[in-house]
């Protein structure tokens, strides 16, 4: 029988739900395990480092989304999910704290935390939520089934270790993705995505907004650490003004929508499921781009190698890519500038190849501004665009 202690603890449709500051302290954790992915990746720039760390930023992304649904269908005040969100914290610290070795020394460290902070979240929800733990139950099944190549991963070295870690993370977003089928149990119905949207929709915002303070973190420390000269400032100010048209052009009409969108979805369930991989795309854009500006100021003057090229313009397009895929979700289309802005970023990488690396950073903060110049232009005179999910 279901304890009436159980029932307090599950979210039902109880209308508008605000984020919390338990929720907003979750969030700080992953900002700090952001800026030492950037950190990590800014030490060995190569097609290797980009990889690795493509498969972190993946798995730390995954615990927050995760958690964040996991949640959703509680509530985060109450002593039994706030100590899961504790549990959650501690874990993703350990594992952002083996960043700079998780493919060599504490490479079992970084998978036994991952597996820990995923499992131990499920199962800690269960014990609080006793009858009414069905979604959580699902979750404990799927990430105990990729808890093997993780934790496999960390015990074999080489290109095993990146292989296994690959396939747990394909089982990972590939079990979200069919809503969690897990056996006598059957998938996550969707209307379990629609409990608190509007609540998803908030945590996303403020979750991206507080992802660029990897960019401000990490060039505020590498600016303080390299001395303080005239072209360092100049680099600083331009990775200030690069984390602000990051922040415009999300917040632009789209990301201010969000919650609006998914209210007016045919599908809101849909929208919901779909928002962790296009948020995805836009956060590992601002990865490599605080990768890319650490060197900027670290090293203004010196020549723009390839690798930089790939992460100072390679961040903001991945970005904009990310950006142009949420823009279709909320009004059904991709403004032009996004595209051209793209373009933009693809044949100017080999032409900034040896200039200065000051240079290449500006190059990347004026084609974000040319995107939020467009976007203001578009916008001037007209009233507020209503959304039009494609779902």
């Amino acid at each position: 029988m279901t304890t009436d202690r159980a029932v307090g603890l599950t979210r039902r449709d109880e209308g508008p739900q605000r984020a919390t500051l338990l929720e907003l302290f979750l969030d700080l954790v992953f900002v700090a395990a952001l800026a030492l992915a950037s950190r990590t990746l800014a030490q060995r720039l190569d097609w290797v480092g980009v990889a690795q760390t493509a498969l972190v930023l993946m798995a730390i992304w995954w615990i927050w989304s995760a958690t964040a649904l996991a949640t959703e269908l509680s509530h985060a005040q109450r002593p039994p999910v706030f100590l899961t969100t504790l549990w959650v914290m501690l874990g993703t610290i350990l594992l952002a704290g083996s960043l700079p070795g998780a493919f060599a020394e504490h490479a079992l460290l970084f998978a036994g935390a991952y597996v820990a902070v995923q499992v131990g979240r499920g199962v800690l929800l269960v014990a609080a939520l006793r009858g009414r733990a069905a979604p959580a139950n699902r979750l404990i099944f799927w990430f105990a089934v990729s808890a093997a190549p993780w934790l496999a991963g960390g015990f074999v070295a080489g290109p095993a270790r990146a292989l296994l870690w690959a396939a747990a993370l394909g089982i990972d977003y590939g079990a979200a993705w069919l809503r969690y089928p897990t056996p006598r149990l059957g998938r996550l119905p969707t209307l379990q995505y629609s409990v608190a949207a509007d609540h998803l929709a908030e945590r996303y915002q403020q979750f991206f907004t507080l992802a660029l303070g990897d960019l401000v973190l990490v060039t505020t420390l590498t600016y303080a650490d390299n001395g303080v000269t005239a072209t360092r400032t100049v680099a600083l100010v331009v990775a200030f003004a690069a984390t602000v048209l990051l922040w415009q052009i999300y917040v632009h009409r789209a990301g201010a929508l969000l919650q609006a969108a998914i209210e007016s979805s045919r599908d809101p369930g849909g929208f919901v499921r779909s928002a962790p991989n296009t948020h995805l795309l836009m956060v590992a854009g601002v990865v490599p781009t605080a990768t890319g500006f650490e060197v900027v100021i670290a090293h203004p003057t010196a020549s723009t190698t390839p690798w930089l090229a790939v992460v100072l313009l390679g961040g903001p397009a991945l970005f904009l890519a990310g950006r142009a895929r949420f823009e279709y979700e909320v009004f059904s289309r991709v403004s032009p500038s996004r595209s051209v802005a793209l373009l933009v970023l693809v044949v100017a990488g080999p032409a900034l190849v040896r200039t200065p690396a000051l240079v290449s950073g500006l190059v990347a903060a004026l084609v974000l501004a040319g995107v939020a110049v467009a976007d203001g232009i578009r916008a001037r005179g007209h009233p507020p665009e209503a959304p039009a999910p494609s779902t």
